[in-house]
């Protein structure tokens, strides 16, 4: 599954959102993100078409099991690399900008190792 690293950036805030919140709309989305509302507009189209989200019949944003698949692995690649930065002596917030920069872009089997190395 290929999908832009932006994509997963939304499906990420659209998680995080629904798990704060309970409900997801996209002036949420652009609230979390600090994008206008036509570009997230543009984006939830797109994700929609793709197949990564529905509307339900309020207008919110509801994650289909393959929007999930990615949302729950960018979340968990995002915590995982943050913890080991805070470890590492990394400040917090420094440690969960710089993971949301990596996590797009590190191996399935470089993260497997670091999981690995963080469960001892």
């Amino acid at each position: 599954m290929i999908i832009k690293e932006s994509a997963e950036n939304y499906l990420e805030s659209v998680l995080m959102l629904k798990k704060k919140n309970g409900h997801v709309r996209s002036v949420d989305v652009a609230n979390d993100l600090g994008f206008s509302k036509a570009s997230v507009s543009v984006a939830m189209k797109n994700l929609r078409e793709e197949g990564y989200i529905t509307t339900d019949a309020d207008g919110g944003i509801v994650l289909t099991d393959k929007g999930l698949a990615v949302a729950e692995r960018m979340y968990e690649r995002h915590h995982v690399l943050a913890d080991l930065l805070i470890r590492l002596g990394v400040s917090e917030s420094v440690a969960y900008e710089d993971s949301c920069k990596i996590e797009h872009y590190l191996s399935q089997e470089s993260f497997d190792k670091i999981k690995e190395y963080m469960k001892k």
